[in-house]
């Protein structure tokens, strides 16, 4: 078949750098012209593209289908042997990650404001693209017509192969692999109707994946789905499980008394976890999958080599992993990190307090796995208990009274101003040299509580595998009764700064259930006044209210 390349011209664009997690950017900014198009070129002429396999995909956002069509017109125009597409356009970026071990593929193109598929990019791959997009002249493209991604099959395309597969199926299988499906299934079957599940996919891409898991594997109702079509505007929502953007599931699970509730992100790696009544927070829940581990079939079998957590995320799972007697890491925000640990034989089960969960299953923080993950522990718990229906709640109360409870929330202030934001963390740094917070007792008038601070400093990770030094990874605030509070510039946003304010107050198992079960908001108001009149976060930001608040809600 005759099939004609042609060569175009263009001019690099400023401010083309990838991070760990790819480029971050408006839509509007990549519909420029040219702007797509030397990203990608870029891309590939820093790989070895000739004869590649590349997976190809997306959470299916507004201008995804008419990007992959420009990825494939591109590389086929490079010599890119083989496309693996998701049937239209569609794939989340844990399936993603999985075909491309599964099917050895090079690499992978992944079209979502989350990370890279199969893990973070390093520098040696973002350097190199940052600067070929800066000495960009020109770049390759295919004549002809945009292949049909609806159809599932096997299709030449110029001198390329396209394979345009079921999105699901792989992913089903790989979970089929891990956990018991049959014993999660009997449990639903056996305490149905008292046990209801509600799965929001939030209109992003995991909601083809639901359908196949809760309702084609378990056997539920389709009521036990919902906002399981990924549309290009997520529905004119935010895709992001948490308390604020996810009130479609916390409305639904309080209004109707659902047992277990949970939600994912646009892309799929991220979750949440809440009952009625209880929700979960990324700390509290990785640290529980943690401690029953063993009721799962791929730790049971293969063991758990080590636990890990981002340095904001609560100390709950180092709780766990010190009761275990398993090594534990504390490592700084991204999971490029985790990565390296997993790489090397040293961790199988790891979490972050922006709702990633995941496991050495592909490398990679992986929403719906965590929510099988909650399904099998409940199962198998339910198992040796047939008088009495345990539920979110009661795994809460009970891993609080093992090890205690770590009160979490955080304070996300987005798109606030930059120059503020830097403020912020210049009169940290400048509290730092001095010491001054060191030697000062600081009141909560709402609640006349004292804090005495302890420490200040700023986080930095020797990597144990590789060795490198990470520095500047958040200002810790650390208090005499062992709270503390971490500040972080993001840098992840698409405009403008983020700042994120983590508050911590662990309260031992011996507190007792009273104070073990307080509301979050309770447990840390006075922590965090001291939070925000230390950092004098309002002045600095000019912000009231933060944007979006982690907190948990009662234990009932």
């Amino acid at each position: 078949m005759s099939f004609k390349i042609e060569e175009v011209q263009t001019k690099p664009f400023d401010g083309q750098k990838p991070g760990t997690s790819g480029l971050r950017k408006r839509v509007k900014i990549f519909q420029q012209e040219h702007y797509t198009e030397n990203f990608i070129q870029s891309i590939l002429d820093s790989i070895q593209v000739k004869d590649s396999t590349l997976v190809i995909g997306g959470d299916g956002r507004f201008f995804s289908p008419e990007t992959v069509q420009t990825i494939l017109k591109i590389g086929s125009a490079n010599g890119v042997g083989k496309f693996i597409v998701g049937k239209d356009s569609i794939l989340s970026t844990p399936a993603a990650s999985n075909i491309i071990r599964k099917y050895k593929a090079t690499g992978g193109i992944l079209l979502t404001a989350s990370h890279n598929p199969g893990g973070p990019a390093p520098e040696s791959i973002t350097n190199p693209i940052y600067e070929k997009t800066k000495a960009i002249k020109s770049y390759k493209v295919l004549e002809a017509p945009p292949l049909d991604l609806s159809k599932i099959g096997e299709y030449s395309y110029g001198p390329s192969k396209v394979s345009i597969i079921d999105s699901v199926a792989d992913y089903t299988i790989l979970l089929k692999s891990i956990f018991d499906f049959p014993l999660i299934k009997k449990f639903l079957d056996e305490h149905r109707p008292d046990f209801q599940v509600l799965f929001d996919g939030l209109n992003g891409v995991t909601g083809p994946y639901a359908r196949a898991l809760f309702v084609e594997s378990f056997g539920l109702p389709e009521s036990s789905i919902q906002n399981c079509v990924p549309l290009p505007d997520f529905g004119g929502g935010h895709p992001d499980p948490n308390l604020t953007y996810a009130h479609t599931l916390v409305e639904a699970v309080e209004e109707k008394g659902i047992q277990f509730g949970a939600a994912s992100d646009g892309d799929g790696d991220r979750n949440m976890i809440y009952g009625k009544g209880a929700f979960v927070t990324p700390s509290d829940s990785v640290a529980i999958i943690a401690h029953w581990a063993d009721t799962i079939p791929y730790f049971k079998e293969g063991g758990v080599k080590g636990l890990a957590r981002s340095m904001p995320t609560s100390k709950a799972i180092d709780l766990v992993a010190q009761k275990k007697g398993l090594e534990y890491f504390e490592v700084p925000t991204g999971w490029k990190f985790f990565g390296n640990l997993m790489d090397a034989g040293r961790l199988s089960i790891c979490g972050e307090e922006s709702f990633g969960t995941g496991s050495d299953h592909i490398r990679e923080k992986d929403g719906l796995w965590a929510v099988i993950a909650w399904l099998n522990i409940i199962a198998a718990v339910n198992k040796d208990s047939p008088n009495k229906l345990i539920g979110i709640n009661d795994l809460l109360n009970e891993f609080y009274s093992l090890y205690g409870r770590s009160f979490f929330s955080r304070y996300d202030y987005e798109e606030v101003s930059s120059e503020g934001a830097h403020k912020l963390v210049d009169h940290l740094n400048e509290a730092l040299k001095s010491g001054s917070l060191n030697k000062t007792v600081h009141t909560a008038t709402s609640s006349s509580t004292t804090f005495e601070v302890s420490g200040l400093y700023d986080f930095e990770y020797k990597d144990p595998i590789d060795h490198s030094l990470s520095k500047n990874q958040g200002q810790v605030i650390t208090f005499s009764d062992g709270s503390r509070v971490v500040f972080r510039l993001s840098g992840t946003g698409s405009q403008g700064a983020t700042v994120r304010m983590y508050v911590e107050r662990y309260v031992a198992a011996d507190a007792g259930a009273s104070a073990l079960s307080k509301p979050a908001a309770e447990g840390l108001q006075s922590l965090i006044e001291v939070a925000l009149k230390i950092s004098k976060l309002k002045e600095f930001l000019g912000r009231e209210e933060p944007t979006v608040i982690t907190v948990s809600l009662p234990i009932c």
